[in-house]
């Protein structure tokens, strides 16, 4: 992702499946705290503001309920799962932790990496009935 790549001051800070994910949704999450913060990001990205990759939790996970000690507690080894999605997404993406990117950038990809995307992650996803109502998955 090179050519979007950008250098920028305070950025929202994304984790790799969230720069995926975030694509697809549509006003669902834990709570209305989660989902009014997830809108906030999106609104931001999809108004061009750049998005800094990043490793670890990031803006998504900091108001979730989830969060425990600086990782996922949503279910035993989530934190690893999560890693493991992350690692995938960036690769897909053919970027890394430090990036500076756009939405745009992340969303002219996705007609080339989703359908491997699914096959890796999405089978198994508390997260896909949600998706699944988006045309665009």
């Amino acid at each position: 992702m090179t050519d979007e790549i950008h250098s920028g001051g305070d950025l929202p800070r994304l984790r790799g499946h969230h720069l995926i994910c975030l694509h697809f949704f549509r006003g669902e999450g834990y709570d209305d705290r989660f989902i009014e913060n997830l809108s906030r990001i999106v609104d931001e990205a999809e108004a061009g503001k750049p998005i800094m990759v990043h490793e670890g939790h990031d803006d998504v996970c900091n108001v979730c309920s989830y969060l425990n000690d600086g990782g996922c507690a949503y279910e035993e080894d989530a934190e690893i799962a999560i890693r493991e999605m992350d690692a995938d997404a960036l690769m897909l993406l053919n970027a890394r932790a430090g990036d500076v990117i756009r939405w745009r950038a992340i969303r002219a990809r996705l007609g080339d990496i989703i359908p491997k995307w699914k096959e890796l992650h999405c089978k198994n996803c508390v997260w896909l009935s949600a998706c699944l109502k988006n045309p665009a998955f």
